[in-house]
């Protein structure tokens, strides 16, 4: 794992690896399940609707309104259109199980 900003980083191929070894699978079929989890909640995000896995949490697409910003670098007012962005939302056994972690 890498440390960025202060953190441990677990990468694509260290979850594949992680996966693998957790559910007896290859590391070739842990793979094709990560990458078919992740095509199903991309499609499904995309297309407005929200995935609930009970315990673990929701994955869900917010609206956020239309602001007014400020370019970085000149200062100048700048228009923020609205969009719809996706967000992850922790359920209550993974927000324990970080909480118990973290004491």
């Amino acid at each position: 794992m890498a440390v960025f900003q202060g953190f441990l980083v677990m990468n694509r191929i260290e979850l594949v690896a992680s996966i693998a070894e957790l559910s007896g699978l290859k590391k070739i079929e842990a793979e094709k399940a990560l990458s078919a989890f992740i095509d199903v909640v991309t499609s499904e995000l995309a297309k407005g609707e929200e995935i609930r896995l009970v315990g673990f949490g929701n994955f869900v697409v917010t609206h956020r309104n239309a602001t007014e910003g400020r370019n970085m670098q000149t200062g100048e007012p700048m228009k923020i259109p609205a969009r719809d962005v996706p967000k992850f939302k922790p359920g209550k056994q993974l927000k324990d199980a970080v909480a118990k972690k973290g004491s």
